[in-house]
């Protein structure tokens, strides 16, 4: 591999970005610098325990599928939209034998040898395909994971070339979850703009057609967790984001309260997450919320995240319903436009959203 890759498009120089897992598999107790976080990034060795009062709400959605914006759990989604930006579903109506062949299909590609997953790979300043995601610098610390992510709606930004023929039925089973995961966006949109006053329509309505994306993270063991992150703290760009995880370990934490809380895998369940976008329609009264991932010494991780996003092409800005009562926070701008600018700047906390926050001066 060459000592800088550069990306003649971008003009993006990322310097040498090693293969995590290939890393792992010759050197297993080497940590590189670029890997090694600053004393305040890193992970805590020993998380204190946490209360019962702070586990990340848990939602049936059959519990929501016949009530309405008074009921208990309709409440209890607007709480978790309000105060946590996190929940998990249940009785979310995806298959869970689709889920686990999604899954087992996802571990099968990240053990492929290394020359088989880079025929699919990602360029520097790339988002699709497989290697490393938002690396803009030779000076940025990189995350203990490797990725492969891909475009599946509109049809435009989809890159035939990168999806794979190995595993076989890796592509047929990606287009069923992809579509069921789809419709739960829908589903939980419609019931989001219920708990807000909305009728069940409105943000299925305004998205158009709609952006969808997949992401597929493999997090291999790590001789020392408590000096990387898999995956450096941000909030989604997104409307809704979608993560199925593996229950092998722990490694999903969000920041509440300025303390990072972990999110323990619920069997079948689906942890959901506000994007940037939706903060932005509802003008800060759902918050998009920083998380970050962690690794483990012993037990590898995986996990698959869908980006549910408005189309490229429509103006975005808080919902006037939003705004009766408190001051505008957030600006109009075109979601396409919020898009690339999300793209081509390194994970930062929620840095990027200042694009679309309204400065107020002193």
């Amino acid at each position: 591999m060459a000592t800088k890759e550069e990306n003649s498009d971008t003009g993006v120089i990322q310097g040498r970005v090693e293969d995590v897992q290939e890393l792992r598999r010759s050197h297993p107790t080497v940590i590189p610098a670029r890997y090694v976080r600053d004393g305040n990034e890193r992970p805590s060795p020993a998380p204190s325990p946490i209360l019962p009062s702070m586990d990340v709400p848990v939602i049936d959605l059959s519990r929501l599928g016949s009530c309405s914006s008074k009921t208990p759990e309709m409440a209890k989604l607007a709480a978790a939209c309000e105060g946590w930006g996190f929940f998990q579903v249940i009785n979310h109506g995806v298959e869970h034998e689709l889920l686990e062949e999604m899954e087992k299909l996802a571990r099968e590609f990240f053990m492929l040898p290394l020359e088989e997953k880079e025929k699919y790979p990602m360029p520097p300043g790339g988002i699709q395909g497989y290697g490393h995601a938002f690396v803009f610098s030779e000076e940025q610390k990189l995350d203990w994971c490797n990725m492969f992510a891909l475009g599946l709606a509109p049809a435009f930004v989809r890159k035939p070339e990168l999806w794979p023929t190995n595993p076989p039925s890796f592509s047929e089973t990606l287009e069923k979850y992809s579509y069921s995961i789809r419709r739960l966006c829908e589903t939980l949109l419609g019931f989001i703009a219920e708990s807000l006053g909305l009728r069940p329509s409105f943000f299925n309505e305004m998205f158009g057609e709609a952006v969808q994306a997949v992401r597929m993270n493999y997090y291999p063991p790590c001789s020392r967790p408590d000096l990387v992150l898999g995956l450096t703290p941000h909030s989604d760009g997104s409307a809704l984001t979608v993560l199925q995880q593996d229950t092998a370990s722990v490694g999903l934490q969000i920041l509440k309260d300025g303390a990072w809380i972990p999110v323990h895998p619920i069997a079948t369940a689906l942890v959901v997450n506000v994007g940037d976008t939706l903060e932005v329609l509802t003008n800060g009264r759902y918050k998009s919320v920083e998380h970050r991932a962690v690794t483990n010494r012993e037990s590898d991780r995986l996990s698959l995240v869908t980006f549910y996003s408005p189309s490229y092409e429509i103006e975005l800005g808080p919902v006037p319903e939003m705004v009766n009562d408190k001051p505008c926070m957030y600006r109009r701008y075109n979601h396409g436009e919020y898009s690339r600018h999300y793209i081509t700047n390194k994970l930062e906390g929620k840095k990027r959203l200042e694009f679309a926050r309204i400065q107020t001066s002193l």
